[in-house]
């Protein structure tokens, strides 16, 4: 439990506003984007246009709704569409409130990298109806957004948002991904990654090849480590890397406690602690050529399938050298790219400032069953 920042704070309501100054970034709908193709004749034709704008219409009420709120509470904000955001809208903001899903959350978290404003999530399309929440069902449509980051949701915004706004609510601080990129004329430091990085060939049938291993401090005159002794340099400072494997695969996921319940447990990794410090890393389909002197690859005293799963712990450092041609970082998803060429070297740490972030009331329980 050593890794774990006691971060939660369970803020009190006051009797004043707690925040003078909201920005609220919105979603862009699937029923919005496709109806701008539809104009140019380019939208698809297998498109249910009734339940795109169902949900476009549920979205549509539930921004209506929140500003309604903020109004009754007399508090300042403005308002902007997710595809628009820009750093230039944060000025002044003390509170950025997301409505969408996921997605729309982690977009809003990208501009907040020096992590001194909170976030909060409504997910403005929760996949469960309205009805099952009087009667507690379990039933879901996949189709809408899960709200996993979101605080609340649109039929329960109003109890959720009266206690945040007058300072109470639970602010957890979350760890986050620090990525940079060191190219041959440039080092790139990457906008900070709240779920996870995803390191790949962009091609999904192509394989990734890159070798992976740790970065320690080098003093200044020592000698290069005696393990695959290689030297790199990010921000001026020595490193040797220590502890690397040649890796041919379909790539690797990085994740934060925050993202090892999504696409890094969907691909066989473990959950951890939502708040925990480490990043956990899993490579995809590793292949391994079998020793000739060993039935099977787990009978030898080194096994390269014991490393495809294991964490980078607090004030560890991975370090990637890009040995494919192209590449590309995926972060946060596949709206956030930066490309990679050959001989490209990554470091990847959880040095980024972290993430002020609402949580669900119940979090505390969810955290329970995802470490059982």
């Amino acid at each position: 439990m050593s890794s774990i920042l006691s971060s939660t704070s369970h803020h009190v309501r006051g009797s004043s506003l707690a925040f003078q100054n909201i920005l609220v970034v919105i979603k862009q709908t699937a029923f919005e984007e496709y109806s701008q193709l539809k104009l140019r004749g380019q939208a698809p034709k297998a498109l249910r246009w009734s339940r795109l704008e169902q949900r476009f219409l549920q979205h549509k009420q539930c921004v209506t709704d929140l500003l309604e709120i903020l109004r009754q509470h007399a508090v300042p904000f403005s308002c902007v569409n997710r595809v628009e955001l820009d750093r230039q809208h944060l000025s002044d903001i003390d509170l950025v409130i997301s409505v969408g899903g996921d997605g729309t959350l982690l977009s809003a978290a990208h501009f907040l990298d020096h992590g001194t404003i909170p976030l909060l999530g409504i997910n403005s399309d929760p996949n469960i109806r309205k009805e099952d929440l009087v009667v507690k069902k379990k039933t879901s449509d996949e189709r809408r957004s899960h709200g996993a980051l979101c605080m609340c949701h649109s039929f329960d915004m109003k109890q959720h948002l009266d206690e945040v706004l007058y300072g109470g609510g639970r602010l957890q601080v979350r760890t986050r991904i620090r990525c940079k990129v060191k190219s041959t004329f440039s080092e790139t430091l990457l906008v900070p990654a709240l779920n996870d990085l995803l390191l790949a060939n962009p091609s999904p049938a192509a394989v990734s090849r890159f070798r992976m291993g740790f970065m320690k401090l080098r003093p200044e005159g020592a000698r290069p480590s005696e393990t695959y002794g290689t030297v790199t340099r990010f921000g001026g400072k020595p490193y040797d890397v220590v502890d690397s494997i040649n890796v041919w695969s379909s790539g690797m996921w990085v994740s934060t406690g925050t993202g090892s319940t999504a696409a890094m447990h969907a691909a066989g990794g473990r959950p951890m602690d939502l708040e925990s410090r480490d990043l956990q890393y899993l490579i995809r389909e590793h292949m391994i050529e079998r020793q000739a002197s060993y039935t099977s690859l787990d009978e030898a005293p080194y096994s390269p399938h014991r490393v495809d799963n294991g964490f980078v712990h607090h004030e560890e450092k991975m370090h990637v050298r890009w040995n494919s041609q192209k590449g590309k970082i995926f972060i946060d998803g596949s709206h956030l790219t930066h490309n990679l060429e050959l001989g490209d070297e990554i470091m990847i740490d959880n040095k980024a400032p972290p993430l002020k972030i609402f949580a669900k009331a119940d979090m505390e329980e969810q955290e329970g069953r995802s470490l059982e």
